[in-house]
């Protein structure tokens, strides 16, 4: 193969490649493999199809981000605020670094839970493929699968753009102003001093370009992987719903597919009544289908435990993080802190939406549940139902360490808790 054909089939492979990363491919098993190829970067391999080792480097990028933020983000700025700061009484400038120390480590806490519990979240992705593969592809319960699942993909690309556009922001920023600047001007790192004489200058700016560079990627990628495993239990939701809803219509359908009406000879009752035979097949179509239903319902349930049991700490210490941050941030003036703000808050965002999410297709399939014409169903069926009724009005919910429940009015209170807190704190500094 000549030079310019290979490279021409190398163009080819990795442009198909990065076509998988867009919603043209919602599927889950791709989604999957997107989020696996990224999280593979920060050493986590959540993905058991995949039984390549993790690339060396990636533990070498890994291990010089971390001591890179360890340094700047926890060591400096706690030797900055706590004693550097508390010399110069210059407040303001202890209140910036501290909400940027704060608001960086939110997707560091995530990082660890999931290293603490990696075996478990791969036991979650292996039992969200295999829930995958019962459904037949090309059927409705497929199509709305995708339908669902192309949303979710859209959410986490969303999150990802966002959070990545705003740390490649905030480290273009000096580089674009006249003279030597860093990501936040007077922040001094421990043993680099005078800070903007060189090489300590050079030294501090590219200490400061990985440091950010790892806080950001970090959470940018743990939280897209969390919008897709849980929006994979939405999607089953919703896409369960509708077929729950066209029930009675299906097994109709199934009757007339399956009924020789040639050879058939005409109901004594006359055309209005329901014969026994026709009884028998719709409500024998309805039970085994009704009983799959419940098999997946289940296995959703008990799924979502256990994503709740192991992300809850995560996203409590997440959230208890932010209000801090976000407080401080406030407190530090808008003005140097509007790249940070969003940082912080579109997280905690975010796992609010995807908490509303989960219930309202909770919901759902709640309703979908009473209003699929059980009045037709035979006893058996009804009775049926209404175990599965009773199941479904117990709304599935994600929460924050079991303390409080991630919904839009949740997320409101947090709002409002913390513009509470900051005026309070203002009045007090004034």
């Amino acid at each position: 193969m000549s030079a310019d054909k290979w490279r021409t089939f190398v163009t080819i492979i990795m442009w198909e490649t990065l076509r998988k990363f867009g919603l043209e491919y919602c599927d889950l098993p791709t989604m999957i493999w997107n989020v696996s190829v990224m999280l593979r970067m920060v050493t986590f391999n959540i993905d058991k199809r995949n039984r390549k080792p993790i690339p060396v480097i990636f533990y070498i990028v890994m291990s010089v981000g971390s001591c890179c933020f360890i340094y700047v983000y926890l060591f400096s700025v706690s030797w900055l605020v706590f004693v550097r700061c508390k010399e110069t009484g210059d407040r303001l400038l202890a209140l910036i670094v501290f909400s940027l120390s704060v608001s960086s480590a939110m997707g560091q806490v995530k990082l660890f839970y999931i290293f603490i519990y990696r075996k478990e979240f791969t036991q979650i992705v292996t039992k969200m493929l295999s829930l995958d593969t019962i459904a037949t592809e090309g059927s409705r319960y497929s199509r709305n699968l995708l339908k669902t699942l192309r949303d979710v993909k859209k959410r986490a690309i969303i999150l990802w753009l966002v959070l990545m556009i705003n740390g490649f922001v905030y480290i273009l920023k000096p580089i674009l102003l006249p003279g030597r600047h860093l990501m936040e001007d007077n922040f001094i790192l421990y043993g680099l001093e005078p800070i903007y004489e060189t090489p300590n200058y050079q030294i501090a700016f590219i200490i400061m370009v990985i440091t950010c560079s790892y806080a950001v990627y970090v959470p940018a990628n743990v939280t897209a992987f969390l919008i897709v495993i849980m929006g994979c239990i939405e999607a089953q939701l919703l896409a369960l719903s509708e077929e729950l809803i066209n029930l009675w219509a299906d097994a109709q359908h199934h009757y007339i597919l399956n009924t020789d009406f040639d050879n058939k000879e005409p109901s004594v009752a006359g055309n209005d009544a329901i014969d026994k035979e026709r009884e028998e097949i719709i409500n024998d179509y309805i039970n085994k289908h009704l009983k799959e239903m419940i098999k997946k319902h289940s296995k959703l349930i008990t799924l979502l435990k256990e994503i709740e049991l192991v992300l809850r700490g995560a996203i409590a210490v997440e959230f208890g993080l932010s209000m801090i941050a976000l407080i401080a941030e406030l407190l530090g003036g808008l003005e140097n802190t509007y790249l940070e703000v969003p940082f912080g808050l579109m997280q905690v965002g975010m796992d609010c939406f995807i908490g509303q999410r989960i219930i309202d297709a909770s919901e759902c399939l709640s309703n979908a549940i009473y209003y699929c014409k059980w009045e037709n169903f035979d006893k058996y069926n009804m009775k049926t139902v209404f175990l599965m009724l009773q199941i479904a009005q117990k709304t599935l919910t994600l929460s924050a360490g079991g303390i409080t429940v991630l919904n839009f009015g949740n997320f409101m209170t947090i709002i409002k808790s913390i513009y509470s807190t900051y005026t309070t704190l203002r009045t007090t500094m004034k």
